[in-house]
């Protein structure tokens, strides 16, 4: 290692040109990769092929339907959606919902089938025939109907009627990446054509389909308003900390070919891009930013002291050399972590930075010292007023080292108690803030009218046609009763319930017959009567399966977090199992479920990978630094700046979610860079200079200290800006990275030397 850092200076100022024209080719050629980036914003993205409820997701929707749904949320400004105008609104927009690409099927009150006796015929209709001929009469009669049904109340109309649904089930192809824009697309501009029409009413789009829109959206709202600030943010802070017009120009060359080379490669190994992956270009232009700034500080330190350019390019390397490649490496292991994550987009972030800190290290070690060469440089008087203060810290630290060791260890022990008050807990339609139309539509729907999520179960009766069992729809009645009393429950969907209403309407629509059938046969023959009396794309495929051995029952929940869902869903097995036969027993899944449980299986997954690549960068450094008790020590404070950041977390917010599950594995890289660079020349000064612990601190201060200062303002600037995104996401990522990274500076400065002189206090090294 030795010999190459020695060489290496001089071979790069002899071949610089040539340097210079390979790394641009090998930007342009990656830069080719980036015509074949996709972006996926489906949410099923976050769940890898094996996840349990993913599978059981698939396998209910194999038996019944998959269905996507767009919810068109109808307000009258009137408050009331029993008006003539009004229902003749709802009907028309119930009308053009069925145009909507890849519909199969669109509910609301207008065209919900309608059941009564006739004699001993059984009538199936449209609720709402002619909406705009109505009298009062009728209307009221239609009011009463809708108002008493449960399979509208609370689902499909608000139990006032001052708010009613116009849900769009949507089964999509998957042929292409744009269905989703498709839908969203149409929906929106049916919503503005009856807004037009009757500007009387406020229409809210949510749903699923929404929900992966919004998904897309965030993205491109991050990347169009984030990267470019962003963009702005670094330049600006490193031509402050540098001061040097040229230092600049060739680290933001640096960071953009970094950026360009990392999305270039994913693009030629097909990784697409979604939400949380394609936060990897920010990502990537700010920890591309380290390993230059710590060239140049040392370039600019010798040039300061009269060394001639290239001799000063030369040294700066031999100095660097081994610190900018390890810290290159354990951000590239930290990243590489990710790839335990149990949801896939983690996976394509982790890999996508990555490759970009690998070209950043390459750039920055052949490219940049190449380029400095090549462009002007003055040699600067150095100015002692930064010297003075980190050598004045230096002195601080050196004669109060106990009182700090112990302030610092009880501190962070404090802090880091938090933890304990952390929960596991999302709230999926809260990724998104108030500037997003779904998010605002999704509070107003929950508000108003219905849940937005859902939990699905495929109850089984044990045998072909066996849903018409009375024994069966019984048990699914009382189960159905059980979960309306639970919390967050806004409506439950059940057979037993239709089931119910056919026995009341067989019965002269006497309302004491609202029963369960009283045999096999009748239920068999009242079901049949109800299907056949159904019109095109309003049958019961969805909810029955070919030969009626089991069928959907579907759950509708408001306002529930995840941990609430998981609970709830887990109550559910638990009733389930000490109330039905065997053969009725189900896991409960829906695509909310599988979001409330991601994040648990997150955490799980990573907290193995994240302790494995601790242990490999420790081995690392204890390999290279060639120092067993040095490697060690390291450790320290390698490890409490995450766990303080999430102490803090838990003061503060109390629960944590889907990608705060993966900030320990995001950080840990980063935060051995200080680490790194510190003890590398606090080693250098013992063993090349036979320093005292004392001096050699002093001179690790006063060589690599402000390069430390200065990569973690711009670390840090460059996550704080991620942190204003809109999707929480992101948002929390950035936040808690920016937490992470300034408290690893402190321990860095504060803790690490005085860790140091408590227990590295052996003569100096020869």
């Amino acid at each position: 290692m030795k010999k190459l850092e020695n060489s290496i200076g001089p071979w790069i100022i002899q071949y610089r040109l040539a340097i210079i024209v390979i790394s641009l080719v090998i930007v342009g050629a990656t830069a080719l990769g980036s015509r074949y980036l996709t972006f996926k914003n489906d949410s099923r993205i976050y769940f890898s092929d094996d996840n349990p409820q993913l599978l059981a997701l698939e396998k209910l929707e194999t038996t019944f339907s998959r269905d996507y749904n767009v919810l068109f949320v109808v307000a009258p400004e009137n408050g009331n959606v029993f008006t003539n105008i009004n229902l003749q609104a709802v009907k028309e927009l119930t009308a053009k919902a069925w145009e909507t690409p890849y519909s199969t099927r669109v509910n609301s009150i207008t065209n919900f089938q309608h059941t009564y006796a006739d004699g001993d015929d059984l009538m199936v209709e449209d609720l709402v025939a002619d909406a705009e001929i109505l009298n009062e009469k009728t209307l009221s009669k239609i009011q009463h109907i809708a108002l008493s049904e449960p399979l509208l109340v609370n689902r499909l109309i608000s139990p006032s009627g001052h708010v009613t649904g116009v849900s769009v089930l949507i089964t999509k192809p998957g042929k292409s990446d744009q269905e989703n824009a498709e839908i969203a697309t149409y929906s929106r501009k049916l919503a503005e054509q009856i807004t037009k029409k009757y500007p009387e009413i406020k229409i809210y789009l949510t749903g699923g389909v929404m929900i992966d829109d919004a998904f897309g959206e965030a993205t491109r709202n991050d990347m169009k308003t984030l990267i470019p600030i962003m963009y702005l943010t670094l330049v600006v802070v490193i031509g402050l900390a540098l001061r040097s017009f040229s230092g600049t120009i060739i680290t933001f060359l640096v960071i953009v070919g970094s950026m360009v080379t990392g999305m270039g490669l994913a693009g030629w190994f097909n990784i697409e891009l979604s939400p949380s992956s394609a936060g990897a270009p920010t990502i990537i232009l700010t920890l591309a930013v380290a390993d230059s700034i710590h060239i140049l500080a040392t370039f600019f330190i010798l040039m300061r002291r009269g060394q001639e350019k290239n001799e000063a390019i030369a040294e700066s390397l031999r100095i660097n050399l081994q610190p900018v490649f390890i810290t290159s490496l354990t951000t590239a292991i930290g990243f590489l972590t990710m790839n335990f994550s149990d949801a896939p987009p983690f996976r394509d972030f982790g890999n996508i930075v990555a490759m970009g800190v690998g070209a950043a290290f390459l750039y920055s070690v052949f490219f940049l010292p190449a380029m400095i060469s090549l462009m002007p440089f003055k040699s600067k008087k150095a100015s002692a007023h930064s010297v003075i203060q980190f050598d004045t810290l230096a002195s601080f630290i050196i004669s109060y080292r106990n009182r700090l060791f112990w302030i610092i260890l009880i501190s962070a022990s404090v802090l880091i108690a938090g933890m304990t008050r952390i929960e596991l807990n999302d709230d999926f339609t809260k990724y998104f803030d108030h500037r997003y139309a779904f998010r605002r539509a999704t509070d107003f729907t929950q508000q108003n009218l219905t849940g937005f999520y859902i939990i699905e179960y495929g109850i089984s009766a044990g045998e072909k046609g066996g849903i018409n069992n009375p024994l069966f729809l019984r048990k699914l009645d009382e189960f159905g009763n059980w979960y309306r009393q639970q919390p967050y429950v806004a409506h439950v969907y059940s057979l037993a319930d239709t089931m119910k209403q056919l026995n009341k309407n067989m019965h002269g629509d006497d309302p004491a017959q609202s029963l369960i059938p009283a045999s096999r046969e009748l239920a068999a023959q009242y079901l049949l009567l109800y299907e056949m009396s159904l019109p095109f794309g309003l049958d019961l495929n969805n909810i029955i399966n070919v030969d009626k051995s089991s069928t959907r029952f579907i759950v509708r929940l408001k306002n529930a977090d995840s941990k609430s869902m998981r609970e709830l869903d887990e109550n559910a097995r638990n009733w389930l199992i000490a109330n039905t036969p065997r053969y009725m027993h189900a896991n409960g899944t829906g695509m909310s479920l599988l979001l409330a449980n991601v994040s648990k299986r997150n955490i799980e997954s990573m907290l193995g990978a994240s302790f494995g690549a601790l242990l490999v960068i420790s081995v690392i450094l204890m390999a290279v630094l060639k120092s067993l008790k040095i490697g060690a020590i390291s450790l320290v404070p390698n490890i409490i700046p995450a766990f303080v950041t999430f102490g803090i977390w838990g003061y503060l917010v109390g629960q944590v979610g889907l990608v705060v599950s993966v900030v320990a594995a995001l950080t840990l890289g980063i935060v051995v860079d200080d680490t790194t660079h510190f003890l590398s020349k606090y080693l250098r000064a013992r063993r090349e200079h036979g320093a005292t612990t004392e001096e050699a601190v002093r001179y690790a201060f006063n060589t690599v200290a402000s390069a430390l200062v200065i990569t973690t303002v711009i670390l840090t600037a460059g996550f704080v800006v991620l942190s204003f995104s809109g999707f929480l996401l992101n948002a929390n990522q950035g936040l808690m990275t920016s937490i992470t990274i300034v408290i690893a500076l402190i321990l860095d400065l504060l803790f690490l030397p005085a860790l140091l002189l408590k227990f590295d206090n052996s003569s100096p090294e020869k």
